[in-house]
């Protein structure tokens, strides 16, 4: 069974990963067209917060995978994408998601910035660690050979530019900024969810005949982790805005850095692309939900509170 399913090819090239990381990008520079340097002063006095958020995703998210793995014992090639996705930072999404959600949105940006410059280490040393603990895994990973200019390359493209970009012009036009975030966040979200409707469709057989290989494993796994970034800000007393953002922080991986990786190294393997590539539609659908479901209880408690 194992041997047909890492027999899978997905009609997906590195045209089109590069394309989903400049979609990304674009929602990125809507987030950040909202961001004052200020925030990030505002930020920076409370450094605990960035410290639970970056031991969340580069230990708890990996230790909450491994442990799910030895529960569900599932092929080794999936429980490699599993890992694979673990070990890839935020995604910058759960930037516009934990803007819908109210949530803290400088928090969040520090927290993709933070995760996915530590990525250019931690990802292959998180992904040669965590998969080494558990022997099937360990037997196909024989080694991580990730080039870190290409993370890198990446890196910049959805994080760097937009960002940097995206605050000078808040700092210097601030009214553009006002301007234009209204129109680019609601269209680059748009333009993503075509996109990616239409790589659905190209590999539709493939996922019909095989997605019940990782349908579960893939929206457990998601469910568990918002959980986990909800309570454990929670657990330590964290505002309800910082609860939201880290539950959405924790829960959001960005799968299109994992789904390059897996083409580019793991070509080999289907059922880790058909794990990551799965996760790269699923968390943008629960993210988005779980998002949407915190911004209208917020509006409902508000419009309470104006009633009483």
């Amino acid at each position: 069974m194992i041997q047909n399913l890492d027999q899978l090819k997905l009609n997906f090239d590195t045209d089109s990963l590069w394309l989903v990381n400049v979609l990304l990008a674009i929602i990125m520079l809507g987030v950040a067209l909202d961001i004052k340097i200020s925030d990030f002063k505002n930020l920076f006095k409370k450094p605990k917060i960035l410290l639970v958020g970056v031991v969340l995703q580069f230990l708890i998210v990996p230790l909450v995978t491994l442990i799910l793995i030895y529960i569900l014992k599932p092929q080794a090639s999936l429980a490699l994408g599993l890992l694979m996705v673990a070990a890839c930072p935020g995604g910058n999404v759960s930037n516009f998601m934990t803007k819908l959600a109210k949530g803290n949105t400088a928090l969040s940006v520090s927290l993709t910035a933070f995760a996915t410059a530590m990525a250019l280490f931690m990802t292959p040393i998180n992904l040669a660690i965590w998969a080494n603990f558990y022997q099937p895994t360990a037997e196909i990973l024989k080694e991580v050979n990730l080039n870190p200019l290409k993370v890198l390359e990446i890196v910049v493209l959805i994080l760097g530019i937009p960002l940097i970009v995206g605050m000078l012009i808040r700092h210097f036009k601030p009214k553009i900024a006002t301007t234009a975030s209204k129109i680019l966040k609601p269209v680059s979200i748009l333009i993503l969810v075509i996109f990616i409707a239409g790589a659905f469709y190209d590999n539709f057989d493939i996922f019909i005949m095989h997605i019940h290989h990782a349908f579960y494993l893939v929206v457990l796994l998601n469910a568990v982790l918002f959980m986990v970034g909800f309570q454990t800000a929670k657990y330590l007393k964290l505002s309800y805005e910082n609860q939201k953002t880290l539950s959405i922080e924790t829960g959001i991986q960005n799968s299109g850095l994992g789904l390059l990786l897996v083409f580019l190294f793991f070509s080999d393997l289907g059922g880790m692309a058909l794990v990551v590539a799965f996760w790269s539609v699923w968390d943008i659908f629960s993210g988005l939900l779980l998002a949407y479901f915190w911004s209208r209880k917020d509006k409902r408690n508000k419009q309470k509170n104006v009633i009483a």
